[in-house]
């Protein structure tokens, strides 16, 4: 099977591609475009800071920095950006790349001069706004108290006849502010205790709130006027209103110049208002013509730098004309690879053709498995219990979109005829039993035993699904481990899924109380005891039959422990004694001649380390060869298998345990809740059944859907993870992450 499906993963391999440095980037940008291509970093030595392409990412970064600038001036004036309708833009040219980084540049520089500008005329008006408010409070503190020097004369005769007649002359001076209303108090009792009272606080509410320019909100203030006297009064007030973080404003002595202050002030704060406006409609203009190309110009540095990073990831030969990278593809799609490089060779007008080889390596290559929108997320509930070795057998296998467009029924369309319609079904649990009084015990008797064989037989089916693996990687495990794996879990849990369903075809309801029991016959078993009188036999030679299938078990688990380490072990010494041989005669006859022999021995003998470094040490099928760690897996695979067939058995039993608990909640919530609104009979009834059915909607949502639902799911996934999928599935493989744009800009996007 040469491709891939939900199946097996696909075929993959590794390519050596050679692109013409001018070319590069094209072809890389097309590549990213299809999707198919995962690049190994050949530079794993080179630090990220001495690659070739460093400055081109430096300038990305730049450039989304920049964006990120915009976008955030753009959220803060809650302009919409617009997504992009069309396809996703193309990744630039190098030469387109140069003239978007200008334009970004120069946008960048217009809204970072246009916000300076506009902080500055904001504080302006913020300052002449305090300034009207102060002066309006000013103006009521001089006409309220026009003679308060004539109020202070106490005070003042005290400072004056402590120093004396010269500072009789002295004028008493003040100086007015703004300041938060809730340091009023502390910066007022500072004052006083700095000042020791020599001075005179007036203050007052501001009636309307101010915005502060510091920390852009609207906060509550008061307007204070201080009247000192002294040189040395004036500065120790300024440096306390400094500490406070006062707005200290000059404020004319007389009447008429503070109209005029106003006046003057009134018509700034109108013209400030005016280039205000103006400046914040600029702004708004650059900025909406920046948020129509917002997510193209971050799609495009997107792509831009993931094509750079890609190319740090190749190797430049030594003229420095030409790249090399080395990529895993799938097979199939290698002309859609081929095309696409040259379509970005046509894009910058080269003559030299990519070159595309296929290289062999002893590497793993990645797990690739192709899926839709539907399977995708069954696919990654595989994933999350480890990704598929390569090319082996996955565990999901059905394409599921197919089933449900081959099974009509499964649509859930009521035009469908038999969903509404049509007989009952003809295999089942007849409805009858739920009025039995024995209902309990043959309903549990039944599931039990078809949890049993239900999950015996998923089982069976695992390890019938390693066949395949084993068959399509041509191993010897065929012999040494599907047969013993196939006779133990046959002879043993098969068999007791045959006493099962013969019990059930031997015995009908006149002859059942005849019946013996299938677990002391399967219990006796083991013990070769069948000497029981309480317990008849099920069919003759059962005695002999029941001998043969445990001591055929018991041959399966010698057999698939110790054979396969030795074969293996022979193997091993029969090839070295191959190489020992074929090097003796290439010694013999590099005796006999010279020269020509020699050539050929060392091209017959090639040097093991250029293959190492160029596999870049991930060899996973090393020659080295260790018996004992070989021993101790296989004793570790068949303790684990043989202890495995029981406890998993014993673990489908949960299906048995699940469907009893929504069996028995569906019929208390019937009984206890919905019964109780049918059995009234009278008009207060219709109300009640109304009242009561929204009770059993909500109560049947909630436990049977959604709280039955997530358990029945997460027991379903461990039977599958770990009953069904241990039998043929490892899960050691690497996940195939291509290098593709779409998955980039969607933020999928997972380390290789």
């Amino acid at each position: 099977m040469a491709g891939g499906s939900l199946f097996r993963s696909e075929e993959m391999c590794l390519t050596q591609i050679f692109l013409q440095v001018e070319a590069a980037y094209c072809c890389i940008a097309e590549l990213g475009e299809l999707g198919l291509v995962q690049f190994r970093d050949l530079n794993m030595n080179v630090n990220a800071f001495q690659r070739k392409y460093v400055n081109e990412v430096r300038r990305c970064e730049s450039m989304e920095r920049i964006l990120r600038f915009l976008e955030k001036e753009i959220e803060g004036e809650q302009i919409v950006t617009q997504d992009s309708e069309e396809d996703p833009p193309k990744a630039p040219l190098p030469r387109e790349s140069i003239e978007l980084e200008a334009v970004l540049e120069k946008l960048e520089c217009e809204l970072q001069e246009t916000n300076r500008n506009h902080q500055t005329l904001k504080n302006d008006f913020l300052e002449l706004n305090e300034l009207k408010h102060l002066l309006k409070k000013t103006q009521e503190f001089f006409e309220k108290e026009v003679n308060i020097p004539d109020e202070l004369n106490e005070d003042s005769n005290a400072l004056l006849e402590l120093h004396g007649a010269p500072a009789a002359t002295g004028k008493l001076g003040f100086i007015t502010g703004v300041i938060r209303r809730e340091k009023m108090a502390s910066f007022e009792r500072l004052l006083w205790r700095a000042c020791r009272g020599n001075i005179y606080v007036k203050q007052s509410d501001m009636d309307t709130e101010v915005k502060e320019h510091v920390r852009k909100e609207e906060v509550k203030k008061n307007a204070f006027i201080i009247y000192f006297q002294g040189e040395q009064l004036n500065l120790k007030i300024k440096k306390i209103c400094d500490g406070f973080r006062a707005s200290v404003y000059p404020c004319p002595e007389n009447a008429n110049e503070r109209r005029e202050t106003v006046t003057g002030v009134n018509t700034r704060l109108e013209d400030i208002n005016i280039v205000l406006n103006q400046a914040e409609e600029h702004r708004k203009r650059v900025l909406q013509e920046a948020a129509r190309n917002l997510q193209n110009w971050k799609m495009k540095v997107q792509k831009m730098k993931a094509i750079y990073h890609t190319l740090n990831m190749c190797n430049i030969d030594v003229t420095q004309q030409c790249l090399i990278a080395e990529t895993w593809c799938p097979v199939t799609d290698m002309d859609k690879i081929k095309q696409a490089l040259h379509q970005g060779m046509e894009q910058t007008g080269s003559t030299v053709a990519p070159i595309v080889t296929v290289i062999n390596s002893k590497m793993e290559p990645p797990t690739f498995n192709r899926t839709n929108q539907f399977t995708a997320g069954f696919q990654n509930i595989v994933d999350a219990y480890g990704v598929g070795t390569y090319r082996e057998m996955n565990p999901g296998l059905m394409k599921l979109d197919h089933v449900l467009e081959d099974n009509i029924l499964l649509q859930l369309d009521p035009a469908v005829p038999g969903v509404y319609s049509g007989n009952p079904y003809p295999f089942g649990i007849d409805p009858i039993w739920n009025i039995a009084t024995n209902k309990l015990t043959f309903l549990n008797s039944y599931k039990m035993k078809m949890s049993v064989v239900l999950g015996i037989a998923q089982m069976m089916f695992g390890v019938i699904l390693s066949l395949l693996n084993h068959l399509y990687f041509k191993r010897m495990n065929i012999v040494l481990q599907f047969i013993p794996e196939m006779l133990f879990l046959t002879c043993l849990f098969g068999y007791l899924v045959f006493m099962i369903i013969f019990k059930w075809c031997a015995y009908d309801v006149h002859t059942s109380h005849q019946a013996p029991s299938i677990l002391i016959h399967f219990i006796n078993m083991f013990m070769f005891n069948y000497n029981d009188p309480t317990n008849g036999p099920l069919y003759t030679y059962q005695q002999a039959v029941q001998s043969f299938l445990v001591i055929l078990a018991l041959v399966a688990v010698p057999w698939m422990l110790l054979i396969k380490p030795f074969v293996l072990r022979a193997n091993h010494l029969k090839s070295q004694r191959m190489v020992v041989a074929f090097t003796c005669i290439l010694t013999r006859s590099n005796q006999k001649a010279s020269g020509p022999e020699e050539i050929e021995v060392d091209i017959l003998q090639p040097d093991p380390s250029s293959h190492s470094d160029r596999d870049g040490g991930h060899d996973e099928h090393a020659d080295e060869f260790n018996f004992g760690d070989i021993f101790v897996h296989q004793a570790i695979h068949t303790i684990e298998y043989c202890l495995g067939c029981i406890s998993n058995t014993a673990s489908y039993l949960r299906l048995w345990a699940l469907s009893l608990a929504h069996a028995q909640l569906s019929e208390v919530l019937w009984t206890m809740v919905m019964h109780m609104g049918l059995c009234s009979s009278s008009w207060g009834g219709l109300i009640g059944v109304l009242i009561i059915f929204a009770a059993f909607a909500v109560l049947t949502i909630a436990i049977l859907l959604v709280m039955e639902g997530l358990s029945a799911f997460l027991h379903a996934l461990r039977l599958h993870w770990v009953e069904f999928q241990n039998k043929f599935y490892t899960g050691t493989g690497h996940k195939f992450t291509p290098f593709s744009f779409e998955a980039i800009l969607s933020g999928f996007t997972e380390d290789a």
